[in-house]
């Protein structure tokens, strides 16, 4: 009997306290869901983008006047092509290269900038202008395109980076940010940190048969960055040359530092 009156008791307080618990409260409403990406935007002026880089391309089909004239743009060109990314610039320079020789377009202007993304490096701004918009889209569209090539012997790590490009024929997009002389084979190395850039710009000269035609470091020629650019003209194979052999030194330097510098996308020097 003892027993019963303790279960009794036992299911008494438990029924009370059931009893005395507020009711649950309402489930929540869904929290309303939030694409991972907007997908392309309806902007006529958007052309594209890459990962490479943090890279968009844009094109203008009409600048309005006051920012035309502005901008210092020919009067001839009313439409331009914009490509602007947070880290590169090397690359792409070289890809908007291929880009105005596919197309009837000038170069406008190529600005380097100090971007907080860009590590040691640069960012960039690149304005391309033509007097029909199919031009300006289509030099934009090839530049972006041309990226995973520019960005092959891109290697970096945690350190910092390396940059090496070549082309057999330079044109105007080279001309404007490097001084290149249109028509002939030219190429570069980067190296950051700085210190790095200077042995290889020491290296490519003393391994090939090639005339120095650019150096900027961090107070000279370059936005303030921890780099040294080195550029270059010659034969072909001479550049090639004293790319490969800056490129062996470079990436034993680097790798001291950190780990094994890895290639951006797919080397093709």
């Amino acid at each position: 009997m003892a027993n019963e009156q303790l279960v009794d008791q036992i299911m008494s307080a438990v029924m009370a306290k059931i009893g005395n618990e507020p009711a649950s409260a309402a489930p929540r409403a869904a929290a309303p869901s939030v694409p991972a990406s907007i997908g392309r935007p309806e902007a006529t002026e958007f052309v594209g983008t890459s990962a490479l880089g943090d890279t968009i391309g844009l094109v203008i089909p009409n600048v309005d006047p006051q920012i035309h004239a502005l901008m210092k743009i020919d009067p001839k060109y009313r439409s331009i092509g914009i490509i602007g990314d947070r880290t590169g610039a090397g690359p792409h320079i070289f890809a908007a290269d291929e880009g105005v020789k596919a197309t009837n377009t000038e170069v406008v202007s190529i600005e380097l900038a100090r971007d907080t993304k860009g590590g040691a490096g640069h960012g960039s701004l690149i304005i391309l202008g033509a007097e029909d918009v199919s031009d300006a889209r289509r030099a934009v569209e090839v530049t972006l395109g041309e990226l995973d090539r520019t960005f092959g012997d891109v290697y970096g790590n945690d350190a910092g980076h390396l940059e090496f490009q070549y082309t057999a024929r330079a044109s105007h997009a080279l001309n404007k940010a490097f001084g290149a002389p249109v028509g002939k084979a030219f190429g570069i190395t980067v190296g950051a940190p700085a210190a790095i850039g200077v042995v290889l710009a020491d290296t490519a000269v003393k391994a090939s048969t090639i005339d120095v035609i650019g150096y900027s470091s961090p107070a000279h020629g370059t936005s303030y960055s921890n780099e040294v650019i080195s550029c270059f003209t010659g034969d072909s194979g001479a550049v090639r040359q004293a790319i490969i052999a800056a490129r062996a030194t470079g990436l034993e330097l680097l790798g001291a530092m950190g780990d094994v510098p890895t290639s951006t996308t797919t080397p093709y020097i």
